[in-house]
Parts: C-alpha cells; structure tokens; sequence
C-alpha cells in the first residue's frame, strides 16, 4: 500500500566524495553518488557535491590548523557547508578493504568541531542525518559503512535503518563502477540499496526538523555541567 508522498523540499544534503582523485579526473565513487544525489534532486532537496582531495584541507583535530601550526586550512571554509546541512553522505573508494585517507581526514575534522554546543546546550550534530556511499572492487563494503557510521553517529548524527550502499566487483583488479563493462549501473541490489538509504536519510531529516531536533531532557551537556543529573544516580553495590 503506497503512503502518501512526503515533502522534503525545505531539506539541503551535502554530498562529501573522498576520492583520492583530484578533479577533473573521473571518479568511481562520484557515479554512485550522483544516482543518490538525483533522487534528492528529484525530490526538491537542496543538494551540493564536493571532493574533498580538491581542498586544501589539513589533517588535525581542530578547528582551524593553521592556529596549530600548518600554513593553510580550507576546514574553516567548508565546515560553512556542512553545518548548513541536515544531511551528510560521505562517500569513499575502498582501499586495501578500508575507507580512503581522505575519508579519514574528513571525519577527524567533524571530529573538531562535535564539542560544539547547540541552543540546547547539546552536542552540536544532533538533529542531522548521516549516511555513506562505498564503491571498488575489491572486498570492504561492510567494514567501510561500519567505520564510517560509527563515526557519525558518535559525534552526533542520527543514522537511520539502510544507512549505507555500494558497489564492489570481482576480488581483485577488474571494472569498477563506472566503467561500462562492469555492469553496475543496472546491479539490482546497488540500486535498491541506494535508493532506500536516499529516502531512509530524507525521511529521518524530516522528522528531526519538524520537531527541532531532540528534546534537550536527558541529554544536554550544559544542562549536565550545571549541575543537574535527570534520573543518574551510581547504584548500590550488593
């Protein structure tokens, strides 16, 4: 029984490819978001693709490095976009069965700034939705999606059920998802799979958005610096 169509256009997603491939050379991970990124599209969300080896961006674990010591950060700059966001996709080739160094990258910068507070004095990533896209051809695909949405979620994102999709080939050097040979683009599972994660993230950011993300009771570190505990208490030892 088909449901009623949602609205998502009041949405924005920002697709982040840790390609190791600077522009303009030709991503494989880049085809399998873009078939993610069309069904967004399709639905009035608010969508931008970055890759993220075209920034100059420097590895840490603060805001801004060159107050630690590096001479340039585009952090800064694109930190703008993923906190206008209320959906991230990362997306990552596979290397020897882990995510890219550029993945690596990205998520100990998210890592900087998941000490920031929202209005409601929680951590700042409450309230957006996270999910990741995983091409190669070679074996990884769980691993990478297990990492990636650990990740995620333990700086603060939400994650819903079917948060991840990809495409793998034979073991071993051999097509990957772009090349035509491989056959992707019409691999039944990748397709459903990405679809549902697609629409499994817009429902999920919907519903934090109407209701203002999560309620602050419980939860709240400002709220726990000040003193107050809900219904902590250390049990008696028997």
């Amino acid at each position: 029984m088909a449901s009623e169509k949602p609205d998502f256009s009041n949405l924005s997603a920002l697709y982040v490819n840790c390609t190791l491939k600077q522009s303009p050379r030709m991503s494989h991970t880049r085809g399998l978001i873009d078939v993610s990124a069309h069904i967004m599209k399709a639905e009035g969300v608010s969508v931008e693709i970055i890759r993220f080896v075209d920034h100059d961006v420097a590895p840490g674990v603060y805001f801004d490095m060159t107050e630690h010591g590096t001479k340039t950060d585009a952090w800064p700059k694109l930190w703008e976009k993923v906190d206008a966001a209320d959906i991230l996709i990362i997306g990552t080739p596979i290397w020897l069965g882990d995510k890219s160094s550029e993945a690596t990258k990205l998520i100990e910068r998210l890592y900087a700034m998941s000490g920031k507070q929202n209005d409601k004095g929680q951590y700042y990533f409450y309230g957006k939705a996270g999910g990741c896209i995983i091409t190669g051809n070679e074996d990884g695909i769980k691993h990478c999606a297990m990492n990636i949405l650990y990740s995620l979620q333990h700086v603060g994102y939400s994650i819903p059920p079917q948060a991840d999709c990809g495409w793998i080939g034979e073991a071993g050097p051999g097509p990957s998802y772009r090349d035509e040979e491989s056959g992707a683009k019409n691999n039944s599972f990748t397709n459903r799979n990405t679809t549902f994660m697609t629409y499994n993230l817009l429902h999920l950011a919907k519903m934090l958005k109407e209701q203002d993300g999560y309620p602050a009771y419980g939860n709240s570190r400002a709220d726990w610096d000040d003193g107050t505990r809900w219904n902590f208490e250390n049990p008696e030892y028997r």
